[in-house]
C-alpha cells in the first residue's frame, strides 16, 4: 500500500468509513500523491479537540454541519461523537433542526441584504422559529450553533447577528472562533468524503 492510500485509509477509519472507500476526489488525490491528504488528516482531528468548546458541544457543531451539508458519513460520525459525549436525542434532533432553520435563514436573509430594498424588510418573513425561543441546547449554544451554519452558508447578515448576539451573551471571541474554525474544517472535509 501506498503512503498516499495508507494516509487516505486512516482518515477514513477515523471517520468509521471502511478504509478501502474511494470517490472521485479522493481518487483524484490518490492518483497525484496529494500532501495536501496528510493535512486533511490532521485538520479533520483537530475539530475532535477544543480549548472553548465541550466534547459533546464538538459534536453538536460537527453534526449540524454535517446534515447542513448533506454529508451522510459525517452525520453519522458526529451523531455518535455526540451521543459518546453525553448528548441527548433531544439534542441531537435539534442539531439537526438548527442545520435546516438556518438554510431557510440564510437564504432569506441574504436575499434581503443583497437586494437592499427596505420594501423587503417590513414584509413579514413568515418563516416560523418557535425552536429559537427554547432551544434544548439552551440560547447561547443554539446562538453558536445558528452562527456557524450561517458561517458555512455565507450569510453575512446571519453571521453578524448571531455573533453580536453571542457577544452580548458574554460568549468569549475565543469559543465563536473555535466554532466557526470547526464549521470549516468539517465542510473541509466533506468535499472529499461524502
Amino acid at each position: 500500500m501506498s503512503e498516499t492510500a495508507e494516509v487516505i485509509s486512516e482518515l477514513l477509519e477515523s471517520i468509521h468509513v471502511d478504509g478501502a472507500y474511494r470517490n472521485e476526489g479522493l481518487n483524484l488525490l490518490e492518483k497525484g500523491e496529494s500532501r495536501y491528504l496528510r493535512d486533511l488528516k490532521v485538520n479533520f482531528n483537530s475539530t475532535l479537540s477544543s480549548e472553548h468548546l465541550t466534547a459533546k458541544e464538538i459534536g453538536l457543531i460537527g453534526l449540524s454541519i454535517a446534515v447542513n451539508n448533506i454529508n451522510k458519513p459525517l452525520t453519522d460520525f458526529y451523531t455518535r461523537f455526540a451521543e459518546e459525549n453525553g448528548a441527548t436525542a433531544e439534542e441531537v434532533a435539534e442539531a439537526a433542526a438548527c442545520a435546516s432553520l438556518l438554510s431557510s435563514n440564510n437564504i432569506f436573509y441574504r436575499f434581503r441584504h443583497f437586494t437592499q430594498k427596505e420594501k423587503y424588510g417590513q414584509i413579514p418573513a413568515r418563516i416560523r422559529m418557535q425552536i429559537m425561543v427554547k432551544p434544548v441546547t439552551g440560547k447561547e449554544f443554539f446562538e453558536l450553533l445558528s452562527l456557524a451554519v450561517s458561517a458555512v452558508n455565507g450569510c453575512e447578515m446571519c453571521v453578524n447577528a448571531h455573533e453580536d448576539s453571542l457577544i452580548k451573551m458574554g460568549t468569549r471571541e475565543e469559543r465563536i472562533f473555535d466554532a466557526v474554525r470547526i464549521a470549516s474544517l468539517v465542510t473541509a472535509t466533506g468535499k472529499l468524503i461524502y
